[in-house]
């Protein structure tokens, strides 16, 4: 028979639970996983932040996703890293903090989504309207882009979060590796029926959004491209369209692959990776193949280099 403990301060986190020989080599994985994604993304925003050739529209957009993949794995990975070096019975965590790391946990993969769909759009205008492209994405259009992508995911997952926390809680123990919002609303003894109902449409107005912007704008790029003779403008479109869209594809799959390890609860410790991989894969990958792509950064880091072999001459 459960224990039932009502509203208790604090709760146990069932954390990532490896054999005894895998504890180390996972460890160290996430260790260093962790540990380059902070140090790209970090040199990432600082490249956009300093470099004025890179006060682009697509470089400041991006500079939110870099932002976001540091602050969505700050909030997680440091904690899940001391968790694995913990007995379970030690692992214990306040409720308030669940709460902070699981609304920054949905804020991350909100946010994610939403900054990929104005990024989209920056492309669109790239593209599709070339000689009105300044005019469009002015510092002004910049800043409403990117308080709407942060504000709408903020309202959206506070509303998530607020439907949770009203909860009387009468269980203690958080099953999965991190806290997030189901496994929260999964400590109450009452009912979750408006939390299973806000979390689903939740998921399928933005997964709806984010799809079918992708390919509302993808599918007028792919017009423009075959019915243009300008080579230099179809090459342009695909060098930069690629990028984001590898990008948002990597996210998207690793998003769905958690959504579908859900309905099969005999996958929990498939589950459980994949969710800790949702976070690592995006945040490694983005900066490296942005970095790569882009020929201002190329140029930035080739500059950064080139004045570190040069020695002061006296």
């Amino acid at each position: 028979m459960e224990n039932y403990t009502y509203n208790s301060p604090t709760l146990q986190l069932e954390g990532l639970n490896v054999s005894k020989d895998s504890t180390y080599p996972v460890f160290l994985f996430l260790l260093f996983s962790y540990l380059f994604i902070i140090v790209a993304n970090v040199g990432i925003a600082f490249m956009v932040f300093t470099d004025k050739s890179l006060h682009q529209p697509m470089y400041l957009l991006f500079w939110n996703l870099s932002v976001n993949d540091i602050l969505g794995n700050s909030i997680l990975e440091p904690r899940l890293l001391v968790d694995m070096l913990r007995p379970p019975s030690e692992r214990i965590i306040s409720y308030y903090e669940c709460v902070v790391q699981a609304f920054t946990t949905h804020m991350f993969s909100t946010t994610a989504h939403t900054v990929l769909m104005i990024m989209a759009f920056d492309r669109y205008v790239a593209i599709c309207n070339p000689l009105r492209y300044a005019a469009i994405m002015s510092n002004k259009m910049l800043i409403k882009l990117t308080v709407s992508a942060w504000g709408v995911a903020f309202v959206l997952v506070g509303i998530l979060l607020g439907l949770t926390i009203r909860l009387n809680r009468c269980r203690t123990l958080i099953r999965s590796p991190y806290c997030d919002n189901a496994a929260l609303f999964k400590l109450s003894c009452e009912s979750v029926f408006i939390n299973n109902v806000y979390g689903l449409t939740f998921t399928v107005v933005l997964f709806t959004g984010s799809i079918g912007s992708m390919v509302l704008t993808y599918t007028k790029i792919t017009v423009v491209c075959l019915t243009s003779k300008n080579k230099s403008l179809n090459s342009k479109a695909l060098k930069t369209c690629s990028t984001h869209l590898v990008v948002y594809l990597i996210m998207l799959f690793s998003g769905m692959s958690i959504i579908t390890l859900h309905r099969f609860p005999k996958y929990s410790y498939s589950r459980k990776f994949v969710a800790i991989l949702y976070h690592i894969i995006p945040g490694s990958l983005n900066p490296i193949i942005y970095g790569m792509q882009s020929k201002e950064i190329r140029r930035f880091l080739a500059k950064l280099f080139d004045s570190k072999k040069v020695l002061p001459s006296f």
